[in-house]
Order: structure tokens, then sequence, then C-alpha cells
């Protein structure tokens, strides 16, 4: 393993035990699982910011080659979360997973809360993706499939962290409220963190673009 690759490694599972440790009223294995999901967005986050920070500073520029770390630890992780919540809160139950349980007070299987299905089909495309952007983060993927395929298949970077920014907001802010059909849990404290990392990736995507149309601009007009 590349020096690299062995300190986001260890940022990871410092990520993981934080998360833990700042929430110690939760169960334990819901506190897991969203302690290791939580930390592979801050990962992904950290990998899409060094993109238009390195179009806008040369100084943060150097910092560009761990960007193929950072993503690919962020689908490992993330691959670990939905590991987790399957084996777990799921058991391997799609119809759950998408849902859909068997209800004892109405006596029959019904869909107990609007918008979770979708909001676990959009984080599994979102893995799914993330993990083929993780599979072919190699120089050998690189000369294989060539510059520009392979520049537009990791294009696709931001699409999978809008998706994560979406399915992470619906838990953060939709799922625990008092359309629950249990008492629900106090406001979880990453919300905020969540919405600042969100809108920093945006915005310094939006100014590194200006960037770029600025000076495409002043060296046709020097033309």
């Amino acid at each position: 393993m590349g020096t690299r690759h062995a300190v986001v490694m260890m940022v990871a599972g410092l990520l993981v035990g934080l998360f833990w440790a700042s929430r110690p009223e939760w169960v334990a294995d819901m506190r897991l699982w969203r302690a290791v999901g939580d930390a592979a967005f801050v990962l992904l986050a950290a990998g899409l910011a060094l993109g238009p920070v390195a179009k806008l500073s040369v100084t943060a520029g150097r910092l560009l080659p761990w960007r193929r770390q950072l993503g690919v630890w962020a689908a490992l992780v993330a691959a670990l979360h939905a590991l987790l919540v399957l084996s777990g809160w799921a058991r391997w139950d799609l119809g759950r997973l998408f849902g859909f349980e068997y209800i004892p007070q109405l006596g029959y299987v019904a869909r107990w809360e609007p918008g979770f299905g979708l909001a676990n089909l959009i984080g599994l495309v979102a893995l799914g993706w993330l993990l083929v952007l993780a599979a072919t983060s190699t120089d050998r993927a690189l000369r294989g499939l060539g510059p520009a395929a392979w520049k537009w298949l990791h294009s696709g970077a931001y699409t999978v962290f809008h998706l994560s920014l979406l399915h992470s907001a619906y838990f953060l802010f939709l799922h625990y409220t008092l359309s629950f059909h249990k008492n629900p849990p106090e406001p979880n404290w990453f919300r905020l963190p969540l919405v600042v990392l969100g809108a920093t990736v945006l915005i310094l995507q939006m100014v590194a673009f200006a960037s770029l149309v600025r000076r495409r601009a002043a060296r046709t007009a020097g033309v």
C-alpha cells in the first residue's frame, strides 16, 4: 500500500472514530453505520474540492495528487456503510430497504415512510457509480480507456457527489420527523456541516468555472 493510501486510510478511520464518539446516545448499530456513512461523505467532499481549488491556487494544486486516494477510500468506506445497513438494519431484505415493512398495527406490508425507498435507491446508485470510479482510478485504467474516455467517465464524480448529498440530506432533514411512526430522535448535529460541505464544493466549482471562462476570454482578446 502506498504512503498516500495509508495516510487516507488512517484519516478515514479517525473520521469514523470521531463521528462514533460524537453520538453516544444512539444505539450501537445505527451509531456505527451513520459514523461510517458520514466519514465517506467527508472524504468524497474533500476529494472533489481539490479539483477546483487546484485551478484557483498553484500552492493548493500540490495537493491534487491526493484526490485519487481520497476518492478510492470514499468508495470503500461508502461500501462498508451500505453493507452495515444491508446486513444490520435491512437484514438483506430489499423490500425493507426500499421502505416496505410489515406493520403489526395494520396487519399487512405497507410503505411506512414516504421518500425512504427513493433516498436509499439514490444512495445505491451513487455507491455503484462511485465504485466504478474507484476501480478505474489507476494509471492502468487510464491507459486502457484512453485519456478522453477516462476523463468522460470521471466527470461523473460530481454527479455522484450531488446524489450523495441528496441521500444524506433526506436522512438528516426529512426522515426523522413527526411523520415518522416512532418518536423522532434529537436532530443530528451533522446537519449544518453537511450543508456547509455541500455548499463549499458547489461554490468552488462555480468559482473555478468562472475563473476558467475569464482566462480563456482574456487569451482570446489578446490574440
